[in-house]
């Protein structure tokens, strides 16, 4: 048990150098240092936003609600209200989704979801560009036109 344990714990390194002095060995270990605390940072970096499934269950027991629609409004409505949300989308039919979250974002995902439908129906209700020119073609042809009678007052200077 304890050779198992000194086997874990031990790395092997191996220098090609002509000539092997104090310097290089402190340039390798130096090097093997930079190396580990690098290893060591990313590791430590926990994915937030929108992430895989796969990743999402592995470090949470997520819940799950259906959803249907347009999934990059939805990313976008998290970014511009900076909610720390961790959300997974996955597709089960043509513009059907399964969006799975932390179980104790409940209050968060609600609101992002609120919103998200308040800005689909705002959607719906607003006309088109093409519509909106039509309606103002309309309006400009039925509106009577006025002629402006301007008269030039004479100057007795002229």
């Amino acid at each position: 048990m304890i050779q198992e344990d000194v086997e874990r714990r031990s790395i092997a390194i191996s220098v090609t150098a002509s000539k092997l002095t104090a310097q290089t060995l402190a340039k390798v270990f130096q090097s093997l240092l930079h190396h580990f605390q690098n290893a060591h940072d990313k590791s430590a970096v926990k994915p937030k936003g929108r992430q895989s499934v796969k990743r999402l269950s592995r470090r949470f027991d997520p819940k799950s609600l259906d959803f249907s629609g347009a999934t990059k409004l939805f990313d976008r409505i998290v970014k511009e209200n900076n909610l720390k949300l961790d959300y997974a989308f996955h597709k089960t039919g043509p513009k059907k989704y399964l969006l799975f979250f932390k179980g104790a974002q409940v209050d968060e995902i609600t609101a992002a979801f609120s919103e998200y439908t308040n800005r689909v129906m705002n959607k719906n209700r607003k006309p088109s560009i093409e519509g909106q020119m039509r309606q103002a073609a309309e309006r400009t042809r039925n509106k009577p036109r006025e002629r402006e009678k301007t008269r030039e007052v004479k100057h007795e200077d002229r």
